[in-house]
């Protein structure tokens, strides 16, 4: 088993998508450790403010079977292979974490984890931070919290919001046998 982390992003009908997406998550993979959901504003172009959160479970999956669960589960919210990176989206799923694997795609030699957006983005750092404060980058071997503290407080543009404002984590209690 792998420990896999993924950041979730929406900036269209962001609860909705956000909500159904956790739940499509936990299906898929089980048990998910959540972060706070942070709102943050577009980064590289103008449009309403995005729910942001990392989400963490154990696969026994590929490294390339989350990205095509990933993937599937954005297909089924609407965002289709044409959508740009620099716009509005119902829901965003990345892979930023497989393990302590550096994993690059055969075809461009791009890295695919430890995605570089873990460095560059508060909304990606922060909750990661949060749910994995003493992980290791596997190239950096700094922990995420340590990352964390690091970043440069001038380009965090966000705000943590509790879990509820999504509807994520008020559940029902199961139901006993009893």
């Amino acid at each position: 088993m792998v420990n896999a982390f993924v950041s979730l992003g929406s900036n269209v009908e962001r609860e909705r998508h956000i909500s159904a997406a956790l739940a499509e998550l936990e299906q898929r993979f089980g048990k998910l450790s959540v972060s706070s959901v942070y709102e943050s504003e577009a980064e590289g172009f103008e449009g309403p403010p995005f729910y942001n959160l990392v989400v963490g479970f154990e696969t026994d999956l590929s490294a390339l079977q989350v990205l095509e669960q990933l993937k599937a589960i954005e297909r089924h919210h609407g965002r289709g292979p044409e959508s740009r990176k620099f716009a509005s989206r119902t829901l965003d799923l990345d892979l930023i974490l497989y393990g302590d694997f550096v994993l690059e795609d055969p075809s461009s030699g791009q890295r695919l984890v430890p995605r570089e957006d873990v460095l560059r983005y508060a909304f990606v750092l922060e909750p990661l931070a949060e749910i994995a404060p003493n992980l290791r980058h596997p190239i950096l071997g700094e922990t995420y919290l340590v990352l964390w503290r690091r970043f440069d407080p001038r380009r965090i543009r966000q705000k943590r919001l509790p879990l509820e404002i999504i509807g994520y984590g008020h559940r029902p209690p199961p139901k006993s046998d009893q």
